[in-house]
């Protein structure tokens, strides 16, 4: 595996091996429910957190969504 380094809401961050958001997500304990994920400026939704491959250099939003008035 060879280190992966991304950029978490502005914070540069290194990890080993290939993640999806989803996983970079666990990594992170972070739960998906009721928050939103930005890649490269792109929105994923949260059907797609499985499926959406990160790659060394991607910058990443991670919003927790919030209610009320």
């Amino acid at each position: 595996m060879s280190p992966m380094t991304l950029t978490v809401n502005g914070d540069e961050r290194s990890f080993d091996g290939d993640l999806t958001v989803a996983q970079l997500l666990d990594s992170l304990d972070i739960r998906p429910d009721g928050m939103a994920a930005v890649h490269n400026g792109t929105i994923v939704r949260r059907p797609q957190f499985e499926q959406a491959a990160l790659a060394d250099g991607d910058e990443l939003e991670i919003v927790r969504m919030v209610g009320g008035g």
